[in-house]
């Protein structure tokens, strides 16, 4: 409703729009839905925990309709009247006069809207009384924690982290039980030690013996655990076999999209789809091996991704040829039938080297139907007893000790009946809630359950998860819902999210923080709540990705649904949505029968549509292309350049995502788009953008290119008229000397956090150079906090020392390319907490420097394809030579590193001294050559190593990845090893 009263407040300046009379109607309905407001604010944080009762529930339904359709009347006016008349002052009386004429009928209907609507709310508000909808009053056990407002200020999350698997609590004897039957038989060696055409001959014995096959699976209701047991037991013996693949099937009949996903996992990752030649071997470091490790790297084909497509009988040819001759590992989770079961287990092949297959499921026959050999087996998981469940309350409520033992309950955990999900949900509930006092604790506990019940059944957990809803902020339940958008199981980017949230209206600015950064609160307390789970950070250390578990999710879906705030078309769960009229659209499906439920629907009311599929899932001509606000099409199948001018139709769109599809071009109508602020062309053919794009000054976020294959987008020319100076975002662009007008002067762009230049290659000290280098100058002192340059050139990185005043306040920085010296200033860099640079400045004097860096999270140093340059080589020989043949980490500096990566072809010699770099938690080496990693039995808080080798690599190679996981496993405290194999 937030959004509802700024736009109303927006329509009440317009006077020049509005006819006689309608005024005043409209600023009764902003008075009415304010008031309204208020009192729906005073339920919610008087609500009792068990919910409300159904004439307010009902009241509160009526609201919600006249709401949306006060705020459909609204972006209709903004639609159809959308010019103002202006003038000069002379003849103002006339063009006043004109635009009222022109406009007659539009604005007549709209008044007659409002009246109607005017109606409506007086009738909402008599109705409450007549029927005896009360007050709020202070409901029982449900106190503090939301009443005052969600303080964002107060809830920002400093602290930068690494997701890792959490070893799961309760089931040690069962991980270590299952643990032996995972492991081979036979001692099996890693990937990297298995040639692509066949079994090393190391396995020639293993051979011969009957092949290890076998299938477990665990079982289990929803919630107690069975993808955590599961997940672990990948994470843990993964790397004892060659190949691994992890993928949820749900109620999905699409087994050729299971098994692709199985095959893109199991095949050998490929990069920009082009094929790479077999590496030199040998021992010693010298130049010319130097050289014949990067040259021969270079791409020298275009084989396609063919493996990975096809139809089912393809797939399934190529899965048998490629896993025959490989060990391997698989996860399928969450399987609901045993035909859908049986569909996947045919096309798996016997291998030679042996397989372990882990299935978890819900029904019993499921599992029985997996039981085909001796060696499968059953595993029944159930509720954690004894001390358990408090063991896992703590672990996941974070609470101090002093306050847990003071004022949490044992019997808030008892009542979860020893149900892993439940337990968690409510140590998010303590988390959030950590003034709450014992007293206030034990009312929470009998309103859930009666003291003579001894705890919640599975039903429960739906009661547990109502009252955590209940109890959160009115903001925070509002981007909650949201989550319904995004299908069952899926891995969804934050940034999509939060963006999708500022487009929607529910964030504004608040406590003096952005609306940006306010969104990144409202994210972290979700997770804070345990209503979504981080499965992947970004190399700054904050969440890049998260999950919500189904039953959450089934939870969240059901609430949307009531509230007609999503409708969902094709998820697992059918519910019929409470109205006809569709406020916002996620289609995750497409057969006959959804397409059934679609065309009984209202799409004339639809302001967010989100697209999972192809186009064709869409009834066509069935969106009001007014009113819609947000479009998803990420992804999306059969998306072409003239659906791009039909999208351009939708004048009020703030966020438009074609991200992943197949345009090629972006129209010159986008200029029409004047409200919109977001446009993500990412991994799209579009490389160059209209010049009618510079007319949205409301533009934010500008996301385009690739960034590994590093295509780029073109700027316009008319950027240079300083226009778009709210943007915040500019990504994805390239700055070329060329016939044409190039840009390169972003000055005005005094609001820009992130700029990332992908394609950069200009003359040094000429005028595109200069205009440049002064930008990040004067950016920097600004709000510039992220820094991407890849310079084909290295001028331009060369020239950054030279800056007079350096970009003091940045906390990403990217520099690739052919970069040897450090900027002077770099050390300067107080905030900094991610770096990546090209691996040509990598000596052991360069770390040094900057070790001093005091928040530096992650570095990174990496080389790619995409710089084919000999000169490359001749540039690393040099700086290994100055450090002696080897780069060494000592002791000392890199005081909050937890991440290091190194990516390139060749990998020189690594050693770590005692005490280096004391908080590294995740060490990843990406490479075709390796030619020695020393000391990691240094790097004391070192949880794992990421071990990432060219399918082609060397012998050399092949026998110093085997010794390092080998001697890995034998250490029964130290980090865990995993080998993948990739393809350039």
């Amino acid at each position: 409703m937030s959004s509802l009263l700024s736009k109303l407040g927006g329509l009440l300046a317009h006077e020049y729009a509005l006819i006689r009379r309608v005024r005043g109607d409209i600023q009764y309905i902003n008075d009415e839905m304010a008031s309204m407001q208020a009192f729906l604010g005073d339920l919610s944080s008087a609500a009792a925990p068990q919910g409300h009762d159904r004439r307010l529930k009902d009241w509160m339904k009526q609201i919600r309709d006249v709401t949306y359709d006060i705020e459909d009347c609204v972006d209709d006016f903004a639609h159809r009247l959308s010019h103002d008349p202006g003038g000069d002052v002379c003849c103002a009386f006339v063009v006043s006069n004109v635009y009222e004429l022109w406009t007659w009928r539009p604005r007549r209907n709209i008044a007659s809207n409002i009246a109607e609507l005017k109606v409506r709310a007086q009738q909402i508000g008599e109705r409450r009384i007549r029927y005896g909808v009360e007050n709020p009053k202070n409901g029982g056990g449900h106190h503090g924690g939301h009443a005052t407002g969600f303080q964002a200020a107060e809830n920002q999350q400093t602290r930068l982290e690494i997701v890792g698997t959490k070893k799961p609590v309760g089931v040690e004897d069962d991980m270590k039980e299952l643990g032996v039957w995972v492991s081979l038989q036979q001692q099996q060696q890693p990937v990297a030690a298995t040639s692509p055409h066949g079994p090393s001959s190391s396995s020639s014995q293993a051979e011969a013996k009957k092949p290890d096959q076998g299938v477990l699976s665990i079982v289990g209701f929803g919630g107690v655990g069975k993808t955590t047991i599961a997940t672990a037991l990948y994470q843990k013996f993964g790397d004892q076999f060659d190949c691994r693949a992890m993928v949820t099937v749900s109620q999905s009949s699409d087994i050729e999209a299971i098994l692709r996903s199985i095959l893109s996992q199991v095949m050998p990752q490929y990069k920009d789809g082009n094929d790479q030649q077999r590496s030199s071997s040998g021992i010693t470091l010298e130049k010319n091996r130097l050289v014949a490790a990067i040259g021969s790297l270079w791409p020298k084909g275009h084989p396609g991704d063919e493996q990975s497509g096809g139809s089912t009988l393809e797939i399934t040819q190529n899965l048998k040829k490629h896993l025959e001759e490989h060990s391997y590992l698989l996860l399928v989770d969450d399987v609901w039938s045993a035909s859908m079961w049986e569909k996947i287990k045919k096309s798996l092949p016997k291998s030679k080297r042996g397989s372990r297959v882990i299935v978890t499921t819900r029904f019993q026959a499921v599992a029985s139907a997996c039981i085909r050999d001796k060696r499968d087996r059953v595993h029944k998981v159930v509720v954690l007893s004894g001390d358990k469940p408090r063991e896992l309350f703590k672990d996941e409520s974070e609470i101090s000790e002093e306050n847990f033992k003071n004022n949490i309950p044992p019997r808030l955990w008892e009542i979860c009946g020893g149900l892993p999900l439940a337990i968690v949900i409510m140590a998010g509930h303590a988390a959030c809630n950590p003034d709450r006092q014992l007293k206030e604790w034990e009312k929470v506990c009998t309103s859930l359950l009666p003291d003579s019940a001894k705890g919640l059944s599975q039903e429960g957990v739906t009661k547990i998860l109502n009252h955590c809803y209940n109890d959160m902020p009115g903001e925070i339940k509002t981007c909650s819902l949201y989550l319904c958008i995004f299908p069952k199981g899926c891995k969804i980017s934050k940034k999509r999210l939060t963006r999708r949230w500022m487009a929607e209206g529910f964030i504004g600015e608040k406590d003096g923080l952005s609306v940006e950064d306010v969104a990144e609160t409202y994210f972290n307390h979700l997770i804070r709540r345990k209503i979504i789970r981080a499965v992947e950070h970004s190399g700054n250390g904050k969440v890049k990705s998260y999950q919500v578990h189904d039953m959450v999710l089934e939870y969240i879906v059901s609430k949307a649904s009531e509230e007609n705030f999503v409708t969902v078309v094709g998820g697992p769960w059918i519910m019929a949505p409470p109205s006809n009229k569709v406020r916002r659209l996620s289609v995750q499906g497409g057969d006959s029968k959804h397409q059934k439920i679609m065309e009984s629907m209202n799409f004339s009311h639809v302001r967010s549509l989100t697209l999972f599929g192809s186009l064709t899932q869409l009834p066509s001509n069935s969106l009001k292309f007014g009113i819609v606000q947000v479009l998803d099409l990420e992804g999306c199948k059969d998306l072409k350049n003239q659906h791009a001018k039909e999208i351009c139709k939708m004048l009020l769109l703030k966020y438009l995502s074609l991200r992943r599809t197949e345009i090629e071009k972006i129209p010159n109508e986008i200029g029409k788009l004047q409200y919109l602020e977001t446009i993500d062309i990412r991994e799209t053919n579009v490389t160059e953008l209209p010049n009618n794009i510079c007319q949205l000054d409301r533009m934010v976020n500008l996301l385009g290119g690739n960034k590994k294959t590093r295509k780029a987008l073109k700027l316009p020319q008319d950027m240079k008229k300083e226009t778009m100076k709210l943007l915040r975002i500019l990504s994805g662009i390239e700055i070329i000397e060329g016939p044409s007008t190039v840009v390169a002067d972003l000055h005005h762009f005094t609001d820009l956090r992130k700029l990332a230049i992908y394609k950069l290659n200009i003359i040094n000290g000429g005028k595109l150079f200069r205009e440049l280098s002064s930008s990040i100058e004067y950016l920097g002192g600004y709000s510039l906090h992220t820094l991407i340059i890849d310079d084909e050139s290295s001028e331009f990185l060369k020239s950054l020392s030279a800056l007079s005043s350096p970009p003091k306040f940045l906390n990403a920085l990217e520099l690739s390319g052919k970069l040897v010296e450090l900027p002077e200033w770099i050390t300067e860099l107080d905030a900094l907490t991610k770096l990546t640079l090209s691996v040509t400045a990598l000596t052991t004097d360069a770390l040094h420097r900057l070790s001093k860096l005091p928040k530096l999270f992650s570095l990174t140093f990496s080389l790619t394809s995409a710089n084919q340059d000999p000169e490359i080589a001749t540039t690393i020989w040099v700086n290994l030579a100055h450090s002696d043949g080897e780069i060494v980490i000592s002791a000392g500096g890199f005081e909050e590193l937890k991440l290091l990566r190194f990516s390139a072809p060749c990998v020189p010699v690594l050693s770590f001294l005692d005490n280096a770099m004391p908080k590294l938690k995740r060490l990843e080496l990406r490479f075709s050559k390796l030619e020695g990693v020393y000391g990691i039995e240094n790097l004391e808080d070192l949880d794992e190593v990421h071990l990432r080798v060219h399918d082609e690599a060397g012998d050399f190679t092949k026998f110093m990845v085997d010794d390092i996981a080998i001697t890995a496993r034998e250490v029964d405290k130290g980090p865990r090893i995993t080998v993948d194999q990739y393809h350039e």
